[in-house]
């Protein structure tokens, strides 16, 4: 131990002294560099004196010019201006810095908190277009001027001192929510080299909030494109950040609020692009919702070039499913409703149902009310069949409870199985007589979960104490967030969740028994798929909430119905009397369980062999 120590120390004195070499060393560099930037500094000095010596001789119109083109640079100098297109759907204001919109208001609808809808707001967009002539030139950077202006339409234009102008038209025919776009590119085949086959377009929109809570409209708000020929669009975004590259051609992308939307289309397609969807955080001050963004390449047709012309249509309106589809563009696709069962449930039953009801009824909790009844009578055939094998499997509780007080032990789970299955067929009940019934209704059941929140027809429509059915409907407001609940409590996602326990609770009866996986799967239907379905409605929209809450009081009262008047206990109990040592029918499903039992047991007893040789 000495010798480790002495030897230690030596060693650190050793080290001690490099360290304070390299330090001197280090100590006189830092003396140099600092004498060397002192220099610097110096000299920089010298020369931003000179610079505003020179600036303050030399005239400011003397100046040297950003462009190479006259009418270009005075055109980034000059002032802008604002004009306006309004028809009975939507106010747009153009700005001539960018011959682009400023601002689109859709009328007829309010935020919730009751002030006008602006899909964006002023100066919260840009629509730009780059493109090279004699120089890289952007729309963005120059004043048009205003050509002509009518009731419907605006046509600015950028003149250039070689010849020929860059046109933007605006058109916003009445009752529309669709504008017309014509970039126009006029006597400019001397200003355009020939090598130049494209241009760029841009653009950004800052979409504000516009609902009551922030999670639930993120959550149904994105970046969509949409390529010619698909079923359905592409997207990103849904309360989470990111970006695309887009390397085939499409025909329109979408910056879509829950909603609301912004379309842009090309008719003649985009050839490659960009998209990228920001979201916002909750507390951010300006209440804005996110940040999106589209680069998109477009291909010049120059088979007349002093004419070259682009189409395009910008739609800003509301998602609502007829007004999108009319547009024939696939504009309805944006609106999530399922996949193709469930998307084909609510397209061509639940829509037109709802459409049909509002023609005469205005309250739409008094519409969804109708749709739960009518809903419940389609499939009133399946459910019975689903009720009332459950209920004649409640009836038979007490001759389960024989069979479990017979077979109490672990080993004897597969002789307690095959006597139970025995006890079925007896009385006639197939054990997965309610489960396709109950698999034939979740397609409805989604299609519903699906319908609800991306409704805008539920939109600020009040029911009861909900103010708005498309969102949650809070009677406690906490005012700051607790974990998994959130900031509010639901009334009707709390009457669902009552409601499903109390249904469990009439069924709780058939799970009776000792058995751990029994007492497992009663103890999730009767307290946690009730808590479970709280957690997520209570930030979801109130209607939903509200036809769950409507559909289990509904299946309850059926169930009621089917146990009183239709399956009676002392009637299932009779039959199993009277099949006793009379030979039952078997299934073909009843078979082979029967087989994989037999063969489950032969390889239990070849296991036990082994074990016992061992």
């Amino acid at each position: 131990m000495g010798l480790i120590l002495f030897g230690f120390t030596f060693y650190q004195s050793k080290q001690m002294q490099k360290q304070a070499e390299i330090q001197a060393q280090l100590d006189s560099a830092r003396m140099v560099e600092l004498a060397a930037q002192a220099e610097l500094d110096s000299i920089a000095a010298a020369a931003r004196l000179a610079d505003t010596t020179l600036r303050a001789a030399v005239p400011e119109a003397q100046a040297a010019s950003i462009y190479k083109d006259s009418l270009l640079e005075a055109a980034s100098a000059a002032e802008s201006q604002i004009v306006t297109l309004e028809n009975d759907k939507v106010a747009i204001e153009f700005t001539t810095k960018g011959a682009q919109p400023y601002s689109a208001r859709i009328k007829d609808y309010l935020t919730y908190e009751g002030g006008d809808l602006y899909l964006f707001r002023q100066g919260m967009s840009e629509y730009s277009v780059s493109i090279y002539t004699s120089e890289f030139i952007n729309t963005k950077d120059f004043n048009f001027q205003i050509a002509e202006k009518t009731a419907t339409s605006v046509v600015m234009r950028l003149p250039l001192a070689a010849g020929g102008y860059i046109e933007q038209k605006y058109v916003l025919p009445e009752g529309s929510y669709m504008m017309q776009n014509t970039l126009s590119f006029v006597g400019m085949e001397n200003s355009i080299p020939r090598n130049v086959s494209n241009i760029d377009i841009d653009y950004t929109m800052v979409v504000p909030r516009m609902e009551k809570g922030f999670k639930n409209e993120s959550q149904y708000s994105k970046l969509a494109y949409y390529y010619d020929g698909e079923k359905k669009p592409a997207e990103l975004g849904r309360g989470r950040s990111g970006s695309k590259r887009v390397d085939s051609k499409l025909s329109w992308f979408a910056f879509q609020q829950q909603f609301f939307s912004a379309i842009m289309t090309s008719e003649d397609q985009y050839s490659s692009g960009e998209v990228s969807v920001n979201f916002f955080q909750p507390e951010d001050e300006s209440h804005n919702l996110m940040a999106c963004k589209a680069n998109m390449r477009q291909e010049l047709d120059k088979t007349n070039p002093s004419s070259i012309s682009l189409d395009y249509d910008f739609y800003y309106g509301p998602n609502h499913f007829q007004t999108l589809k009319a547009y024939d563009r696939k504009y309805e696709k944006i609106i999530p409703l399922g996949g193709w069962l469930v998307g084909w449930f609510t397209r061509f039953v639940i829509i037109p149902l709802f459409n049909w009801l509002h023609k005469s009824i205005a309250n739409f909790g008094i519409i969804i009310l109708l749709m739960t009844l009518f809903i419940k009578i389609v499939v009133l055939p399946f459910s019975f069949k689903s009720y009332s094998s459950s209920a004649k499997m409640q009836a038979l509780k007490p001759e389960m409870d024989k069979i479990n007080a017979k077979y109490p032990k672990q080993e004897d789970a597969m002789k307690k199985q095959q006597a139970t299955m025995e006890l079925y067929r007896k009385a006639g009940v197939s054990p997965a007589g309610g489960c396709l019934p109950m698999l034939l209704q979740f397609p409805i059941l989604w299609a519903m979960f699906r319908f609800f929140p991306a409704s805008i027809e539920l939109r600020q429509q009040s029911f009861l104490w909900a103010d708005d059915l498309s969102t949650y409907d809070a009677i406690v407001d906490f005012g700051h967030k607790v974990i998994l609940l959130g900031d509010h409590i639901s009334l009707f996602a709390l009457l669902m969740a009552v409601s499903m326990f109390l249904y469990s609770k009439m069924n709780s009866s058939q799970m009776s028994g000792d058995d751990p996986n029994t007492q497992s799967m009663r103890f999730m239907s009767l307290y946690m798929m009730p808590i479970m379905m709280y957690f997520i409605c209570n930030n979801l929209s109130s209607g939903l909430s509200y036809y769950y809450f409507l559909s289990n009081l509904i299946t309850m009262l059926e169930t009621f119905v089917i146990k009183k008047f239709f399956v009676r206990p002392g009637d299932i109990l009779a039959k199993v009397k009277a099949s006793e040592g009379k030979p039952v029918t078997k299934s073909k499903w009843q078979l082979r369980l029967e087989e994989a039992q037999r063969i489950q047991q032969q390889q239990l007893r070849e296991q036990q062999k082994r074990q016992g040789k061992k």
